[in-house]
């Protein structure tokens, strides 16, 4: 019996580490993402498959959710290879399949016809298209975050918040805002390791309009942002370097990876561990 007793507290000891619960990439830019079981760091430092695809109209601007809101009414499913992904509208009576590697011109035709003007499809393998180019790492948050987020809003589950917040990779085993450590002053950054992959939380993620309106619908929750803000003002843990809020609508943390890091990969299940703080 002492020997299954002191075997369960072996493994309790491992479970509470903190590790990777989830990983999530959004192969085209502001549209659904999906779960992958790894992903590999491009040269740029992103994950492989995310945001490699844009949506772009004719003025050269990226069509996303902030002024576009057709963008919501968009579904989009991929194959378990990351090869293909068929996107559906409410506006157009068949789906279409497109395979990544194929012309793009047909999909952007389809596109042109959903949102009713010119779109072209851009893509970028060597790290797509962040909204911070100077932090294109994944984007981290804790899964308790999540829950705590949600917890704010009635009706919300954390399957809610996670869909608005679009983070990448997603870490059990901690409190909430325990991702709020993986920041420092500014012109710092915090060095953790991911499996064999290093990565540096830079700063708190600001946020936009996007969050604030449902994924599936695009219809906003005014108060979104305002709740937020109070909310992380009062309850911003002692770990969290205040200096960074220049306002409190922020949630997860942005990050970079060295270039020497691309071709690594990070998978669900592995442990994360703060290195040191060190200047950007």
């Amino acid at each position: 019996m002492w020997q299954h007793g002191r075997s369960r507290e072996r493994v309790r000891a491992v479970i509470v580490a903190p590790f990777v619960a989830r990983l999530r990439v959004f192969p085209f830019k502001s549209l659904d993402g999906t779960d992958v079981g790894a992903a590999t760091l491009t040269t740029r430092g992103g994950l492989e498959h995310d945001r490699e695809f844009a949506l772009v109209d004719d003025s050269g601007a990226i069509v996303n959710g902030k002024r576009e809101p057709r963008v919501h009414e968009l579904r989009v499913s991929y194959d378990p290879y990351l090869t293909q992904a068929t996107f559906a509208s409410p506006r157009l009576e068949a789906p279409f399949t497109f395979v990544f590697d194929d012309d793009p011109g047909p999909l952007a035709s389809w596109f042109a016809q959903h949102f009713e003007r010119p779109i072209s499809v851009v893509r970028d393998r060597s790290g797509g298209f962040p909204d911070d180019p100077l932090a294109p790492g994944p984007t981290v948050v804790a899964t308790e975050t999540l829950g705590e987020v949600a917890s704010w809003f009635a009706g919300f589950a954390p399957d809610d918040v996670r869909r608005r917040l679009r983070a990448n990779i997603e870490i059990g085993s901690v409190p909430t805002f325990w991702d709020d450590g993986l920041y420092a002053s500014a012109g710092e950054v915090v060095a953790f390791r991911i499996g064999a992959v290093v990565l540096e939380g830079t700063n708190p993620c600001a946020r936009c309009v996007v969050p604030s309106r449902d994924p599936l619908t695009g219809v906003a929750r005014p108060e979104f942002a305002k709740i937020v803000s109070e909310r992380r003002a009062a309850g911003l843990p002692p770990w969290a370097e205040r200096s960074r809020f220049n306002h409190y609508y922020r949630l997860a943390v942005n990050t970079r990876a060295d270039p020497a890091q691309a071709g690594r990969t990070i998978a669900v299940g592995d442990p994360l561990e703060r290195l040191v703080v060190s200047a950007l």
